[in-house]
């Protein structure tokens, strides 16, 4: 049997930054309406002020992993270059975007993700402002 490439995308809409958004019903969803049964999912959001990872979605997780970025990159006390040529407010974001990184591959088995029992897949918005995101779920396998 060859492998398949199925590519389907969805849209969430985010309220402020530092909001991290459980993407994980979406993507099984993707997976199971796809025919597949065994392969690798990537998830992959459009964008460069978002990023894509896992986590356990709890709240204090879901405090601490802003607060945690907020330290390695902070909005404020820092020259970001991007700041002195765009003036936009967010080059704190796209340092955070970057660190976490735009996707993640998850294997898929009988049709469904291969995650822990506290793993969620998570969209988390490092924009200074409301976005709408675009998120492409791509589907390699049998």
């Amino acid at each position: 049997m060859s492998a398949r490439v199925v590519t389907q995308g969805f849209e969430v809409r985010t309220s402020r930054e530092g909001e991290v958004l459980d993407l994980t019903e979406r993507v099984a969803e993707a997976v199971a309406g796809s025919g597949l049964s065994d392969g690798l999912a990537t998830v992959f959001v459009i964008g460069s002020t978002a990023a894509v990872t896992t986590m356990e979605f709890e709240l204090g997780l879901v405090e601490d992993f802003p607060a945690m970025l907020e330290r390695a990159a902070p909005r404020a006390g820092v020259e970001y270059r991007h700041e002195k040529r765009w003036h936009d407010g967010n080059g704190h974001s796209h340092v955070r975007a970057s660190l976490v990184g735009p996707s993640l591959s998850i294997p898929f088995v009988g049709g469904a993700l291969s995650l822990g029992e506290w793993q969620q897949v998570v969209l988390v918005e490092f924009d200074a402002r409301p976005r709408t995101r675009k998120v492409v779920v791509q589907l390699l396998g049998g």
